[in-house]
């Protein structure tokens, strides 16, 4: 399993998102990696173990609702994160239209 994880949930239709690239890079803009969620709006990205520091997950949300033909506020979503230790790390997102949560997940 690699060392980060994510998964993208369409809060407004309660489905999960398929299909959204994701780009994973430090926050000085270093690529790391680089994916797209799969059917269950899941990804895993990266190495088996990301080195500590902070870095920026990219999900790139628009071409999601354009597909839907619903209008949408945010292009993408960046999360910036601080990786500090081995544990396992999970970014997820909740997404709508005109809003995004997003947590530490397990």
């Amino acid at each position: 399993m690699p060392h980060l994880t994510t998964h993208v949930l369409d809060a407004a239709s309660g489905t999960p998102a398929p299909g959204i690239r994701l780009a994973l890079t430090t926050a000085a803009g270093e690529p790391v990696a680089e994916g797209t969620t799969d059917a269950d709006g899941r990804a895993g990205l990266g190495p088996d173990e990301l080195a500590p520091g902070d870095y920026t997950l990219r999900f790139e949300t628009g071409d999601h609702f354009a597909a839907k033909r619903v209008e949408a506020f945010y292009p993408f979503v960046t999360v910036t994160f601080t990786v500090a230790d081995r544990r396992h790390y999970h970014v997820p997102i909740l997404l709508s239209p005109f809003a995004y949560s997003t947590y530490r997940g397990s």
